[in-house]
């Protein structure tokens, strides 16, 4: 849908009115200027945040747990959180933590350095069922492998030891050098939690039923327990869940409100429809198209998120005829990036030249860049062994919209066509997003070219193209020595200098050979009332909520 939102009268308010069902009592405080009234899409997963990797979850558990460090608000410069300071050794495998002292886990345990090596025990020691990748997807991308690896495809486990060097210094030995290791605290999955909740309510427990994960305690349902500004009350699946103030946090000027209510309302314009009645005081994923009929409401804002993501076509170097050069280089001069942008984005992206945001350390502004040149194109097809017209199979996904990707079937229109106008004789292909297209995307099976992208989940190259590209992929047909050794050193690095300048190698390499086109960064948009303050947008999605305020009418 584009263009301007109506509402649909009675029939409208009654299908939102349902959404309160079971939560009236949260309701009638929330008219009170002290809550939140927050929707989301879904529900969480669960709310061990060690278990989930869903941005849905981590909105949650994001105000119930804190993590040794943090991003500054709306940035992605890491600040201290629970530990104040760090140091790390010469030779770059020790890692030095001191603590903040005077916090407390919601159970009125004390946090202190035995706390922070109990949890990156417990990551390491994961057995049985929560080695499944499923199950402890971020613990398996940044530390590789666990104490006694019992799933196929495991690997030398990245963590070593912590120990309590007194009761507010912890540190913690690598097996090798990281470059990721620090920026990677600041996800979720690596926040501190209670271990004395976690022993009582079963957090270890879990099963694998019908080849999905799920945990059999208690912990990760009712009894979450961090040292964040809010401490769980309550979750009614389908409904809400219902937060409260931790009196003794230990920043006694947060957090600013009393209770947060965060619905899941899965559809676009029924978040709007909330958003315009009142039934909710802000939303995420703002789609494009609604941008404008917010923004003509005299008490709603749009807020936006920094453009931390990347939308790209895959360019599978394995199949022909893609797997030559010159018809990889064709495509890039055949794909009309920035009529999808000004198109399709509502103002809100801006032509990608490379698989990184602008803002991450490590971009270089000096890659090769492919204008839409058709002539161009030709000219490279007829010097290929594929010449014009160039059959080529090109997917794109159906029922699915992605902040990088609000309109996958209008990208991909447009994309076909200026492909047609260069040279190629395109052959559709599309597939629902869950489960089929993202499956064959992954094992590179969706044809020679597809639509697909990635938003970040911490600050850092390794993230990005690290994670596209190190190693080889299927998903682009591509395994590239040269880029190898450069992403494997920049990995091992820790010299923040010396990574950059591997990290613009590796870009500039990246671009030359083409295993894919990037050609969005989009900046994904929020709507609220205007009396919700103090509200900072996080790049990575999860934002914190503990600054946040009502103000006036």
């Amino acid at each position: 849908m584009r263009g301007k939102l109506k509402l649909v009268g009675m029939a409208g308010l009654v299908m939102t009115c349902l959404l309160v069902v079971g939560v009236a009592a949260a309701s009638q405080r929330a008219s009170a200027p002290d809550t939140l009234l927050y929707a989301g899409a879904s529900d969480p997963t669960y709310l061990d945040p060690a278990l989930v990797s869903d941005g849905e979850s981590f909105r949650v558990t994001k105000q119930i747990f804190e993590g040794l460090v943090d991003f500054a608000p709306g940035t992605t410069r890491i600040v201290p959180a629970l530990a104040t300071s760090w140091k790390v050794s010469k030779d770059g495998r020790s890692y030095t933590f001191n603590l903040r002292g005077g916090v407390r886990f919601h159970d009125g345990t004390a946090f202190n350095a035995a706390a922070v090596c109990a949890n990156f025990n417990r990551w390491y020691n994961f057995s049985g069922p929560f080695q499944d990748a499923s199950a402890t997807y971020y613990y398996q991308s940044i530390f590789a492998g666990f104490r006694r690896n019992e799933v196929q495809g495991l690997g030398r486990p990245l963590y070593q030891s912590c120990r309590a060097a007194g009761g507010l210094k912890a540190v913690v030995r690598l097996a090798r050098r990281n470059g990721p290791f620090l920026p990677s605290l600041v996800l979720s999955a690596f926040a501190i939690q209670s271990p004395t909740a976690m022993r009582k309510w079963g957090a270890n427990q879990a099963t694998i039923q019908n080849g999905l994960f799920r945990p059999t305690g208690t912990y990760a349902f009712r009894h979450p327990t961090g040292t964040g500004p809010y401490m769980f009350e309550r979750w009614t699946t389908g409904e809400a869940v219902v937060l409260r103030k931790f009196s003794r946090y230990w920043n006694k000027r947060q957090p600013r409100l009393a209770r947060i209510i965060i619905r899941p309302i899965a559809d676009n314009t029924a978040r709007v429809q909330a958003l315009q009645t009142g039934e909710v005081y802000a939303m995420d994923l703002l789609a494009p198209q609604f941008v404008a009929t917010v923004r003509s409401n005299s008490r709603l804002k749009v807020l936006s998120r920094p453009s931390f993501n990347v939308a790209y076509v895959t360019i599978n170097s394995s199949r022909a005829p893609t797997n030559e050069l010159n018809v990889r280089k064709a495509v890039a001069y055949g794909l009309n990036r920035q009529l999808v942008v000004n198109s399709f984005y509502a103002g809100r992206a801006q032509v990608a030249h490379e698989f990184m945001p602008p803002s991450l350390p490590g971009y270089n502004a000096n890659v090769v860049k492919y204008q839409f040149n058709p002539t161009r194109a030709k000219q490279l097809l007829n010097e290929s062994s594929c010449k014009v017209p160039c059959k080529i199979e090109f997917w794109y996904p159906t029922g699915v919209s992605r902040p990088y990707m609000p309109d996958p079937k209008a990208n991909f229109e447009a994309f076909r066509a200026s492909l047609e106008q260069s040279g190629f004789d395109v052959v559709t292909k599309s597939a629902p997003w869950r489960p089929d297209y993202v499956a064959h995307v992954n094992e590179g099976t969706a044809g020679n070219l597809n639509m697909i992208g990635w938003t970040g989940d911490y600050a850092d190259a390794d993230n990005f193209i690290g994670t596209f590209f190190q190693g080889g992929s299927k998903q682009f047909g591509y395994n590239n020595a040269a880029l190898n050794r450069l992403l494997d050193r920049a990995e091992a690095e820790t010299s923040q200098g010396r990574r950059v300048a591997l990290y613009k190698q590796a870009n500039a390499l990246i671009m030359q050979q083409l295993p894919g086109v990037p050609y969005a960064h989009s900046r994904p948009a929020l709507g609220m009332q205007k009396r919700v303050q103090g509200y900072f947008t996080s790049p990575i999605g999860t934002d914190l909520f503990k600054t946040v305020f009502i103000g006036g009418q």
